[in-house]
């Protein structure tokens, strides 16, 4: 590394410092330089140790380019990178070029990441339908094991890029944010729909789950998991909002107050206790029931129409402008 920048300055003793940083980064980039090189290089440059945090692991490097173990650490920069985030142990003011250091670090390490870890490899292991052969060779190149308990979170497109391998997929909802979470820790920033933890050979289900929860988050739900959701991930699974369910189309078209009433009347014990939650007289919440039950096409108190209801609010929700 020390040769390096020598060679650097020997070729072009008049660049400014800026410029000999961005070569110097530029040719370890050219020549396939990995995390361990990247992080020895900047070392070297600023002369302090330079680490970096990628989807849980802590890797740093001395100046000398010898493995730093001790555990205390003091990021006096950092930058964030697609995988993680980087930094330098500067202790007292920063120098003029340690900035550029950083950029040109976390921008090298992006560009590695992206030679080891390509998004295609992530998007070919969530779709269906690819063979599962090749699934499980895309699963290899994200260096996950087919039967390791993985779980898929879906997010807005510019939603904050999680510490973990991400791509932007389309989904028959529109375009989201598809980030393969491997511990099961992650904490998405809202709105996120959080898939069914499942083995990665199975990633695909997880990434629908995740989706379908996403469709389902609103002010009072910001982030929603698909095992909350229960049997009822089946029936999402396979409705088409494109083709609405008669019982969909018949709630959709009550008024506002209308479908209000008709949540409260099926989350109450009563006709009676509904109306005073709504504040109404019994004789008219019982009318009100009876206009509801001929608009619905079924009664919600009953069992099979309490369950037809459910059903037909969740598809609702999944039939909503995106």
């Amino acid at each position: 590394m020390q040769d390096l920048v020598g060679r650097l300055t020997a070729l072009d003793p008049d660049a400014s410092e800026t410029l000999k940083v961005i070569a110097y980064f530029d040719t370890l980039n050219a020549g396939g330089a990995g995390l361990d090189g990247l992080l020895r290089g900047a070392a070297v440059l600023s002369g302090v140790v330079a680490g970096a945090e990628r989807r849980g692991r802590t890797t740093r490097y001395s100046p000398r380019g010898l493995h730093v173990t001790d555990t205390e650490i003091h990021r006096s920069l950092q930058r964030t990178t697609r995988s993680g985030s980087v930094w330098l142990e500067r202790v007292g003011p920063p120098h003029a070029n340690d900035e550029m250091i950083l950029e040109r670090l976390g921008l090298a390490v992006d560009l590695a990441e992206a030679r080891r870890n390509p998004e295609g490899a992530l998007e070919t292991a969530l779709d269906a339908g690819t063979p599962v052969s090749e699934r499980a060779k895309a699963l290899a190149r994200l260096r996950v094991r087919p039967n390791a308990r993985i779980r898929l979170i879906a997010t807005a497109t510019d939603a904050p890029v999680m510490s973990a391998p991400s791509t932007v997929m389309p989904t028959r909802f529109g375009i989201l944010r598809a980030t393969l979470d491997l511990t099961g820790e992650l904490a998405p920033t809202e709105p996120a729909g959080i898939g069914p933890r499942l083995n990665a050979e199975r990633a695909p289900e997880s990434w629908e789950g995740a989706v379908i929860a996403y469709r389902l988050t609103d002010p009072k739900s910001p982030v929603v998991d698909a095992t909350d959701i229960g049997a009822l991930l089946i029936l999402a699974q396979a409705y088409d909002p494109r083709e609405p369910h008669d019982d969909v189309r018949a709630l959709a078209a009550l008024d506002p107050r209308s479908a209000d009433i008709a949540r409260v009347l099926v989350e109450s014990d009563s006709v009676r206790s509904a109306a005073a939650r709504l504040g109404m007289h019994h004789s008219t919440m019982q009318a009100k029931h009876e206009s509801l039950t001929r608009a619905l096409g079924y009664d919600p108190r009953t069992i099979t129409g309490h369950a037809r209801y459910i059903a037909a609010a969740l598809l609702l929700r999944l039939s909503d402008p995106f």
